[in-house]
């Protein structure tokens, strides 16, 4: 069965305890704790022996998008205790500088593909680099980022054909608005991602969709609805429906 949950940093921006307790009582069963900024890290890993993380299945945790104060090595050694838990870290591939900081990861290292604002890492061409250089290494396919470079999700198939199968560890849900924020799932993005939903092996969807405490448990259904409601959602009328009772206030 297949794990749904949410980045701490998508409900409590720079504040993982806090993420954490609005995910509880929600069905969750996948976490994602976020140090998405180079200073959040330190007091995440200093707090990973006092976190109550027992009714979560599956947790991974989010390195930095960038190194400013922090060398690359530095973070990386930060990270390890991790590898001890076995919990995937998330890297994005333009932070990859000295692939060889990494490579005491193995498998745990989960190289997620990029928005159309990176430089590099949005395609399965630009990700194959990054592999070469760290092969163990496994991927987070971050569907929202997919679908702004390429609205037919073409390029999302692309990354699952040559990338994914044995090496896709995580998936990343959400929508991006016009700034390239994560936003709560739409019609349309419940849509799209229906008709990929077969391309995906069964592996934890993390939610990062930027939503309000009493809209938890609807977008938590509404990725259910992406990649288990494609089969019964057999018409255009139906998707919209299902999508409505879930969510009020989807467009």
């Amino acid at each position: 069965m297949r794990s749904f949950g949410f980045s701490t940093g998508a409900l409590a921006f720079g504040d993982f305890r806090t993420g954490l307790e609005l995910l509880r009582g929600t069905g969750a069963t996948a976490v994602e704790l976020s140090a998405l900024r180079e200073h959040e890290l330190p007091p995440l890993m200093e707090a990973l022996d006092e976190l109550a993380l027992e009714e979560f299945t599956y947790i991974s945790v989010h390195a930095p998008s960038r190194f400013a104060n922090l060398a690359e090595k530095q973070v990386a050694e930060m990270l390890l205790p991790c590898v001890d838990r076995g919990w995937p870290v998330i890297l994005h591939p333009n932070a990859i500088q000295d692939p060889g900081c990494w490579r005491e990861f193995r498998s745990l290292l989960c190289i997620e593909n990029m928005d159309k604002r990176k430089p590099t890492g949005r395609t399965a061409s630009e990700l194959h680099r990054f592999f070469r250089a760290l092969p163990e290494a496994s991927l987070c396919l971050d569907l929202a980022h997919a679908r702004q470079v390429d609205t037919t999700l073409a390029v999302a198939r692309f990354i699952l054909a040559e990338l994914g199968g044995d090496r896709l560890a995580q998936v990343h849900l959400s929508e991006l608005d016009a700034r390239s924020h994560h936003a709560p799932l739409s019609m349309a993005a419940v849509r799209a991602m229906q008709t990929l939903a077969h391309w995906v092996p069964t592996v934890p969807v993390i939610l990062e969709s930027v939503v309000a405490e009493d809209h938890i448990k609807a977008e938590l259904e509404l990725a259910r609805l992406c990649f288990e409601g494609h089969a019964r959602a057999s018409t255009p009328s139906d998707t919209q429906r299902g999508v409505r009772e879930l969510n009020p206030t989807s467009s």
